[in-house]
């Protein structure tokens, strides 16, 4: 009895992670579900492996990404592995720069310095050991040999034994082919890191996919119908985009030994695919399932979010920014944030739903718990209850707060320029905005206009909505 009720419970929250903000799930036959139940249960041994494919060069993380990867946490409790994949090679499609050649030692630290700033975040979600996770680049396998280039800087060494043993080292010239081979044995996170044999990618590999992909199939995807139908160019390169991506869930499941399912937002769902067929024809034994997720619209409760929207919140965002940007989304996002931003069950959902649409609930309480729920997520239990007392006593009740940061300037420096110093501001675009739009507040109360203003006393500024800041003269 007590066994069917702990196997009821697995596949009722098994049900839950599948659905709950999905937009859609792929699973033909059910492999995957089947899969996901034996391993919580504890009678699946190998490693159910997903696939995340992430950008390398945008390493901060607002609340959109974290639907994703609130559901990959859920997974990894499951007993799932999740794999990153930085797709660092794939970036470059589309990009006019047309680069043909990396350096390795310069690019990819690059990489791996925006990777370990979204490590950074992203453990404040998911599990980082070993047995839970991993991450991988693309260029691992599509970069060769020969597109290698190394820096004049580049020093090498080839250490070989000779037939009595000895072992001797011997410098190689960086860019000779030989030179070339060790840099690229070298940067292969297969070998280095992994300590598996390297996997790679030919232009043989590619065109023995592309023979059974047909042109009908690859322009299919609503991106490239919203060109053609718009009259806009479509490069052959960028077509190859879904193709590189389906490679790469062929090649994960060659290196981690599955690939069982694929995630990310619904404006990837026909890439995700693409990696089912490519699958498909190397005769996988198991195929990934696609789970494709609605994606957050922003605090303008329009477009995704996004930071180059300036539409968003970051999960690193101050506790009290966090709740003051949450107040501001639009009534009819509430449902949405609750069901892809919290913890909070299905059915209490759609309860705030009927409360709010009967007039039970007012919308502003209602969204001082979801900006609450969402602060102890991040930041940890009681945080949430001192951000959303620090937004009654500061915007409703129009009290200034007690612990406003406080930095020391030399008089008469610009304003524009204290505040661009202290990152306040993004640009001096960006405070004539905010002067305009009478954000920037003496005391909290009297705006300024001044867009030369010069501090000479102490002075308490309220910048926007969120923040304030003390300069005090030295």
């Amino acid at each position: 009895m007590e066994t069917t009720r702990q196997t009821n419970d697995i596949e009722a929250r098994v049900d839950e992670i599948l659905s709950r903000g999905v937009g859609t799930f792929v699973d033909p036959e059910g492999v995957f579900r089947k899969n996901l139940i034996a391993k919580a249960k504890g009678e699946l041994t190998r490693d159910v492996v997903i696939k995340f494919g992430i950008d390398p060069n945008r390493p901060d993380i607002h609340l959109g990404h974290a639907v994703v990867l609130r559901t990959l946490r859920q997974l990894q409790d499951l007993g799932c592995k999740i794999i990153f994949l930085v797709g660092d090679f794939t970036a470059q499609i589309g990009d006019p720069t047309g680069k043909s050649k990396v350096r390795p030692e310069v690019e990819q630290a690059e990489i791996e310095h925006n990777v370990n700033t979204y490590l950074a975040q992203v453990g404040k979600i998911l599990l980082l050991n070993e047995k839970s996770f991993s991450w991988i680049r693309n260029s691992d396998w599509f970069y060769g040999v020969t597109d290698i280039s190394a820096g004049a800087e580049s020093n090498l060494e080839w250490n070989i034994k000779d037939k009595e043993g000895v072992e001797r080292v011997i410098p190689v010239e960086p860019n000779s082919f030989v030179g070339k081979a060790l840099l690229f044995d070298k940067t292969r996170m297969q070998t280095t890191v992994l300590k598996r044999p390297a996997q790679g990618v030919t232009f043989a590999t590619i065109l023995s996919i592309l023979r059974r992909i047909t042109f009908a199939q690859l322009i299919e995807r609503d991106m490239f119908q919203e060109r053609i139908t718009g009259g806009e160019p479509l490069f052959m390169h960028e077509m190859l985009y879904p193709v590189m991506q389906g490679i790469d869930s062929d090649i994960l499941a060659n290196i981690y030994g599955s690939c069982d399912l694929e995630v990310g937002g619904t404006d990837q769902t026909f890439n995700m695919l693409m990696g089912r067929r490519v699958m498909e024809m190397t005769k996988k034994e198991v195929v990934q399932a696609v789970l494709s997720f609605e994606l957050l619209v922003g605090l303008d409760g329009k477009e995704k979010m996004s930071k180059s929207l300036d539409n968003y919140v970051g999960i690193t965002d101050e506790p009290n920014d966090m709740f003051g940007k949450l107040m501001s989304i639009p009534d009819h996002a509430l449902a949405t944030y609750f069901a892809l931003c919290t913890y909070t069950q299905i059915g209490a959902v759609e309860k705030i739903v009927k409360d709010l649409k009967s007039g039970k609930s007012h919308p502003k309480e209602v969204k001082m718990n979801l900006a609450e729920q969402v602060v102890e997520i991040y930041h940890g239990q009681g945080m949430g209850k001192s951000a959303r007392e620090y937004f009654t006593n500061t915007f409703q009740n129009k009290e200034i707060p007690d612990n406003i940061p406080e930095v020391r300037t030399k008089k008469g420096t610009l304003l524009a320029d204290a505040l661009l110093a202290e990152k306040i501001v993004e640009s001096k675009t960006d405070f004539r905005r905010l002067l305009t739009d009478g954000a920037i507040r003496k005391d909290g109360e009297e705006k300024l206009t001044d867009p030369h203003m010069t501090i000479s006393e102490t002075l308490t500024l309220k910048i926007g909505k969120h923040r304030f800041v003390t300069f005090i003269i030295d």
